[in-house]
């Protein structure tokens, strides 16, 4: 009986079956999107682990191999190259069938095919006669160049002593194994995806919890109904727990879908230098199934907790009695937490930080209900046509039916407060002619300058060369253009073992891939932010005129115009998304304050405005979607037994 009772409370909840297809919708995005921010985490720990065995740790004991890397350049391109030597019997480093002989040279694929297609004086030259091709196991991306050298182990090239900074190259180490260990610039990247993800994860977890309460007004009415004729608060629970997850369940296996068709779509967004490999989106088995078992659980908990006024007080429901309001206790907590949130960014535990932020995210969800209701009251009193007088009203009677509308985009907001003023800017680049740079062992810089100088001349690149403070400096022309850069590199590789020539340009390299980096992935969160707030505000907009269909009825058979019914319904839109997504953004600012290291960004300021303009945008559209639906609820306007 009571699955009987569930499947008819399931295609009861709108015009037809609307209000299932809305919240199966709503956990489709949810779901799809949550699959991605996880997903990112996953992906970029798989990189750092497939990267790490060009990250050696120095061997205690029954060392087998010596090992050192640097960065090379072509084309405006960084090439990892790594030099190794066997000891003894050494293991065969990832992605290579063995471990290479002294003299042999291995490229990536991408490496490989540049290195064929550019003349040999630019690229093929430094490394000659390539013995094979590196396998994926062996690489970060699929277009990342790298190469591998094989060495004697007491060559130059892995016993000179280095100072470089490890940005250009790493000294040669003695390791027990080519395994390795993460870099730092693998950590680093993922706690910036761990950040992205709370900023990501918050939004998704407030809106699929929504989901559960779409049509909520509705479910409250029939569910009322059967307590008042005799069904036990268990019967009542178990009803609501079942259409909730049933439907969650189907929106969950629709959006893993989804997500697996955008796979090939995501893995072309460039990080690092490079697109991704399709399997590092992919979460594993027991990732899968986790979510595939949260997301339901979440929606049925909280259709559970918006099953208090129906368990409790059926009576007061059917009679449509107006809530309790809700305690100023919401905005003191998120006073609270911001209050100590600048203490808490000061450790050095990133899960910290990152549990810091995803709390001042939930207690701006939290405190936002309160706020669209002190709103209603203030627009109902200083109401002075029809349409903000209900819409006043509207905002009082159901706070969080109208938070639920605009939350999607405050919450942006903020992720769009805290992203945009903290976007960096660029490093200086290099002004007048390239030069490109190499140290000098102690004692050597004359005759290492002399060699250039012969090396350039036969190369014929016009370079005028000197020596300053052991480091051979050559200057190339005024009209010097990439190639001839790269024909410089190359004829200037090996002048001093191990060491690479770099511009001041190659130097900054990390640094401003990151930057770029960075504002790639500040680009990712708010576009998923942004989705899933103008999908809220649709989906919310439309379920609210089912929940309301009775009211606008009998507000239509009162004599009032469509088009105020319209007007009402977007300024109870419009006004609390123009106050709580100002404070939003304002509270976003104020947490990114602790981690900005300079000025204001113009670049992240223009982003700012960008975010504000588009997020307005797109809830006044997804809110006139939902015009028709209107006009069709409010056609025969009769009231009817439901």
């Amino acid at each position: 009986m009571n699955l009987g009772l569930t499947w008819r409370l399931l295609k009861g909840g709108g015009k037809g079956m609307l209000g299932t297809w809305l919240t199966l919708g709503a956990v489709a995005v949810s779901t799809a999107l949550l699959l991605f921010a996880v997903a990112a985490n996953f992906a970029f720990e798989a990189r750092g682990e497939r990267g790490a065995w060009r990250n050696p740790v120095p061997a205690t004991s029954g060392a087998v191999a010596v090992q050192a890397s640097r960065f090379d350049y072509v084309r405006d391109q960084a090439i990892t190259v790594v030099d190794l030597g066997a000891l003894g019997r050494a293991p065969a480093p990832p992605g290579m069938p063995r471990f290479p002989a002294p003299g042999e040279v291995w490229l990536s694929p991408a490496l490989a095919e540049l290195a064929a297609r550019l003349p040999a004086a630019e690229l093929a030259g430094r490394y000659p006669d390539p013995a094979g091709v590196l396998g994926d196991e062996a690489l970060i991306h699929p277009d990342e160049l790298v190469a591998v050298v094989g060495h004697q182990p007491d060559a130059p090239a892995l016993t000179a002593a280095r100072s470089d900074d490890w940005v250009i190259a790493k000294p040669p180490v003695k390791v027990a194994d080519v395994a390795g260990t993460p870099s730092e610039e693998s950590e680093a990247y993922r706690v910036l995806a761990l950040i992205a993800s709370v900023l990501m994860v918050v939004p998704l977890l407030v809106f699929g919890g929504a989901a559960a309460r779409l049509t909520v007004a509705r479910r409250d009415q029939r569910l009322a109904a059967l307590r008042l004729v005799g069904a036990t608060p268990g019967q009542v629970v178990a009803m609501t727990v079942a259409e909730a997850m049933i439907v969650a369940l189907a929106g969950a296996l629709v959006g893993t879908v989804a997500f697996a068709l955008a796979v090939p779509l995501l893995a072309g967004i460039e990080m690092q230098g490079g697109p991704w490999f399709a399997a590092d989106l992919f979460p594993g088995p027991l990732v899968l199934a986790a979510v595939l078992v949260a997301v339901p659980l979440l929606v049925g908990l909280s259709a559970v907790i918006g099953l208090r006024r129906v368990v409790v007080s059926p009576l007061g429901v059917a009679r449509r009695e107006t809530p309790p309001a809700m305690r100023f206790v919401r905005v003191l907590a998120l006073l609270a937490v911001l209050a100590v949130f600048p203490m808490l960014t000061r450790s050095s535990s990133v899960s910290i930080v990152a549990a810091a932020l995803g709390l001042a995210f939930l207690c701006v969800n939290l405190a936002g209900p309160w706020v669209v209701g002190m709103i209603g009251r203030i627009t109902a009193a200083s109401a002075r046509r029809p349409a903000r007088l209900l819409a006043g009203r509207r905002l009082v009677d159901d706070p969080r039916s109208a938070w639920r509308t605009v939350s999607g985009v405050a919450l942006t907001g903020f992720v769009a407060g805290f992203l945009g003023l903290l976007s960096p800017g660029a490093f200086e680049e290099q002004a007048g002619p390239p030069q490109l740079r190499v140290t000098a062992p102690a004692g050597q810089a004359a005759k290492a300058t002399e060699q250039a100088r012969e090396r350039l001349a036969t190369a014929k690149v016009p370079a005028t060369v000197k020596a300053s403070d052991g480091v051979v400096v050559a200057a190339l022309g005024s009209t010097a253009d990439a190639a001839t850069v790269d024909r410089a590199r190359t004829a200037l590789a090996g002048l001093v073992p191990g060491r690479t020539p770099t511009t001041k340009d190659d130097d900054q390299r990390f640094g401003t891939q990151i930057l770029a980096d960075v504002r790639v992935g500040t680009i990712v969160v708010l576009s998923v932010s942004f989705l899933v707030a103008i999908a809220s505000a649709g989906i919310t907009a439309a379920s609210a005129i089912l929940d309301r269909r009775q009211t606008y009825g009998l507000l239509r058979l009162a004599g009032t115009p469509l088009e105020v019914l319209d007007r009402a319904r977007r300024a109870e839109t419009l006004i609390p998304l123009a106050v709580m997504g100002g404070g939003a953004i304002l509270v976003g600012v104020f947490c990114a304050t602790p981690f900005m290291l300079g000025g204001i960004s113009t670049v992240g300021a223009v982003t700012l405005l960008a975010c504000v303009a588009v997020g307005f945008a797109g809830v006044v559209g997804a809110g006139a979607l939902s015009r028709p639906l209107l006009r069709s609820v409010t056609t025969d306007p009769a009231p009817r037994p439901d």
